[in-house]
C-alpha cells in the first residue's frame, strides 16, 4: 500500500488529518511512526511558506510523499493577529493552557461590535524535493466572551471560537459528526487536496 507521511507533531492536527484521509487506500504515517524527531523552524511570514518548508524538510528525511499543515486563528479587531504566530503567540513554547488563559484576557478587551475571527489552514503536499500543490481551508466565526470548559489537545483556540450559523462552539463536544466536517477548515482543505493526491500517487 502506498504510504503518506503526515508531518506534524501536533496531536490534534494529526488526529484530524488521519481521520479526513482515512477513506483513501493509503498507509498514513506519523513522524513518530517513521522515527523522525527532528524539528524544523517555522519562521516563514505566511502559512504557505511554513507548510511548504515543513513538508519538503520531512519528505527529504523520510523519502516519502508528505503532507504538512500550517495555520492559525486571525482576529479581525487585532489586525489579523495572532495569525502565523498562533502557536508561538506567547513565545516558542506556549502551552495549550497558557494560550487559553491569554485568550481569556484578549477576549475581554475585544469590542462587542467586532469579535469576528477566522481559522485558516494551508496544507502542502509534496514528493521528495518537489512541491506538488498547496491548498487552503477557512472557517469564519466570532470570539466568544467565555471559553468552553473542555480544552482540545493541540487546538486551544477552538474553546473560544463560536460558529453563529449553528449556535455552537467549534469543538468536538459541541458539533455533530456532520457539522464537524462541514465547519472544519482543515477538512475543507483536505477535500480540495484529495483529487491531487489520488492522481499523483496513482490511487484507485
Amino acid at each position: 500500500m502506498q504510504k503518506l507521511l503526515i508531518a506534524t507533531k501536533n496531536k490534534g492536527k494529526l488526529k484530524e488529518l488521519k481521520e479526513y484521509l482515512s477513506d483513501l487506500p493509503l498507509e498514513l504515517l506519523s513522524l513518530e511512526d517513521v522515527g523522525i524527531t527532528d524539528d524544523v523552524a517555522e519562521d516563514g511570514d505566511t502559512y504557505e511558506e511554513n507548510s511548504k518548508k515543513k513538508a519538503l524538510f520531512y519528505a527529504g528525511l523520510s523519502n516519502l510523499p508528505t503532507l504538512a499543515d500550517d495555520g492559525g486563528i486571525e482576529i479581525e479587531a487585532l489586525g489579523g493577529a495572532p495569525g502565523v504566530k498562533s502557536n508561538r503567540w506567547l513565545g516558542p513554547k506556549g502551552e495549550d493552557k497558557e494560550l487559553l488563559e491569554n485568550m481569556i484576557k484578549v477576549s475581554k478587551n475585544l469590542p462587542n461590535e467586532n469579535r469576528r475571527a477566522c481559522f485558516r489552514a494551508v496544507i502542502s503536499f509534496v514528493l521528495p524535493k518537489k512541491v506538488i500543490t498547496t491548498v487552503e481551508g477557512r472557517i469564519d466565526g466570532i470570539i466568544a466572551k467565555k471559553p468552553l470548559n473542555t480544552l482540545l489537545e493541540g487546538l486551544p483556540y477552538r474553546s473560544f471560537f463560536f460558529l453563529p450559523e449553528v449556535g455552537k462552539y467549534y469543538h468536538t463536544n459541541e458539533l455533530t459528526e456532520e457539522e464537524e466536517k462541514l465547519y472544519n477548515h482543515r477538512y475543507n482543505a483536505i477535500q480540495k487536496l484529495k483529487p491531487t493526491i489520488i492522481e499523483t500517487l496513482n490511487l484507485k
